[in-house]
């Protein structure tokens, strides 16, 4: 039991770490965040689109960041290491902001997911999926859901542990809109099929 219980802090203090850095490195372009402990330090590895915003000069501000992750969430001797995106359409909280804003400007709710869709697998992920949740249409309409995918997305087992997911919020005049994104990043190897070319769909890409 104590062994469980160590195992769910644990997973608790990475989405509470995920959710500060989130907010604190918003400007700098944050993505995603990957945390690995070890007997000497807890690695946290940040990817962001501008690394020289989470560095600051002199490395101030992620000697800053360090220092509060420390206090905050009591871990011990943290270590932050910043990666820059290489490519901001197989980062799912990078496309969910895009797709929250372009529904924030009016842009028609399918057409953008499904141009998202193709501009993912055209960069090589071998899935993806997209739902956006919420009032999707004009004052007075009801609030519905909208799911789009293509290619691979496992939905149960270890195996989903290899899909990176971020949710995002828009926020238009109507209501809010609530949109999750997974993708299945190129190369990824799964034991019990192999993925081959992904085939997209003309209607998506006539969007």
């Amino acid at each position: 039991m104590t062994i469980e219980r160590k195992f769910i802090e644990n997973a608790t203090i990475k989405l509470k770490i995920s959710r500060y850095l989130e907010k604190e490195l918003m400007r700098a372009g944050f993505s995603r965040v990957e945390i690995q402990k070890t007997p000497v330090l807890t690695r946290i590895t940040v990817f962001v689109l501008l690394p020289g915003r989470v560095i600051g000069p002199g490395g101030r501000t992620i000697n800053k960041l360090t220092e509060e992750i420390k206090a905050k969430f009591g871990v011990e001797n943290p270590q932050i290491n910043v990666m820059e995106v290489e490519n901001k359409m197989l980062e799912p909280m990078l496309v969910a902001r895009d797709i929250a804003e372009k529904f924030e400007r009016g842009m028609n709710a399918r057409r953008v997911l499904q141009m998202a869709l193709r501009i993912i697998i055209e960069n090589g992920a071998l899935g993806a999926e997209i739902i956006a949740s919420g009032k999707l249409a004009a004052k007075g309409a009801r609030a519905k859901s909208i799911r789009k995918s293509i290619g691979y997305i496992p939905k149960a087992g270890n195996v989903t542990e290899l899909v990176r997911e971020a949710e995002a919020t828009s926020y238009p005049k109507y209501g809010a809109i609530g949109v999750k994104v997974r993708i299945v990043p190129p190369g990824t190897k799964f034991p019990d099929r192999e993925i081959g070319k992904i085939e997209i769909p003309k209607a998506i890409l006539n969007a």
